[in-house]
């Protein structure tokens, strides 16, 4: 298995800033991401949310205000849209090997550090 652990976020966010602090207090070696400097693709979004195990829709930031105008959009339309707004996109988001967790709360890092 790959053993590489990687944190997508967004450095002023607390669930962020919380998950990397416990990374970092686990001792293990990990990648971090800043998804706003280094934009996601398309194609890699859709292997996070495939990796997570949910819906498109339950990686999308609802209480974000352009998020009321996706109510009825596709998975392929909300995907575009979270990648030309990053804001849309619940994170942060680790990753290791072939899984991965939505850290809110920032706790949940911790199943993948086992």
């Amino acid at each position: 298995m790959d053993d590489k652990i990687t944190i997508y976020q967004k450095p002023t966010c607390s669930k962020c800033r919380v998950t990397l602090s416990l990374l970092k207090e686990s001792g293990k070696e990990f990648e971090s991401i800043n998804y706003y400097e280094t934009p996601l693709s398309a194609n890699k979004l859709r292997e996070l949310i495939r990796k997570l195990n949910v819906s498109v829709r339950e990686v999308l930031r609802k209480d974000e205000p352009s998020a009321s105008s996706l109510s009825a959009a596709s998975d392929d339309e909300i995907i575009d849209a979270m990648i030309k707004n990053p804001d849309l996109i619940q994170r942060p988001i680790v990753v290791r090997g072939e899984n991965a967790k939505l850290c809110r709360p920032p706790e949940n890092v911790l199943e993948l550090l086992k």
